[in-house]
């Protein structure tokens, strides 16, 4: 039997999610976990980014629930995005004094700090992996340089589904998340780490954490995609940091 200690990626309607804060609070009560982390997209995502205004509702949200609840840690994070050059990500230093922690991951409707660039970066994955299955080494480069900034750049908790949405050198992200103590997300939502991906992250030091990444709140706790990658690619359980693993 297999299940999660925590779940740290997982969505509300103050993003793209279906459910509340306290319906995620609820669910991962009943699933036996001993905490539960909100982290909802950073602001810069154009069509499910979580208002800058909200941040300070969320945050409020999460403290009144913490002494209704006491059988459980609530934190509340973000996911913000990487796509800048330089390494920055889409919350600024006063918001992140409000998040617990800090997830980020590459995706789609981000634009940052050279909308042209990024717009580049995005058609060539979108379209040219997405699509058509391709990739050139200099796609590969590039999208690897902008995860291994980030990385360097940012006290990132968690690097969320590396490997989606383009090509990117798992090795190398994995050399630097090891370097930075951040974890690597095998994720039950998207199919990352793939098992290859896995087998590449793990020749290096690099240590691991399963997340939902829970668009419904019925998702929060959910362990068994991740488990049977990890399973097939032969990493040692010892190495997914929030995992469970009990006798039947």
């Amino acid at each position: 039997m297999y299940r999660l200690r925590y779940d740290l990626h997982t969505h509300t309607t103050f993003s793209h999610g279906k459910g509340s804060i306290e319906d995620n609070v609820k669910e991962a009560i009943l699933k036996g976990l001993e905490t539960v982390g909100i982290s909802d997209h950073g602001p810069g995502h154009v069509t499910y980014g979580v208002k800058r205004s909200n941040i300070a509702v969320m945050r409020s949200e999460v403290e009144r629930l913490k002494p209704l609840y006491p059988g459980i840690e609530i934190l509340l994070g973000v996911e913000a995005n990487i796509i800048n050059p330089s390494g920055r990500l889409d919350v600024t230093e006063e918001e992140l004094k409000q998040f617990d922690y800090l997830l980020a991951g590459y995706h789609y409707g981000v634009f940052g700090e050279k909308p042209a660039f990024a717009l580049g970066i995005h058609a060539q994955n979108l379209i040219v992996s997405g699509w058509f299955h391709q990739s050139t080494k200099q796609q590969k480069k590039r999208n690897t340089d902008l995860a291994m900034r980030a990385i360097y750049e940012n006290e990132i908790k968690i690097l969320t589904h590396p490997g989606d949405k383009g090509p990117f050198d798992i090795k190398e992200i994995a050399l630097a998340c090891a370097d930075r103590g951040t974890l690597m997300e095998i994720s039950t939502w998207h199919n990352w780490l793939t098992v290859d991906g896995i087998k590449q992250a793990a020749k290096t030091d690099a240590r691991f954490v399963i997340s939902s990444d829970a668009h419904t709140s019925e998702r929060i706790g959910d362990c068994q995609g991740a488990v049977d990658r990890i399973k097939e690619a032969g990493l040692d359980f010892e190495r997914v940091e929030n995992l469970i693993v009990e006798e039947e």
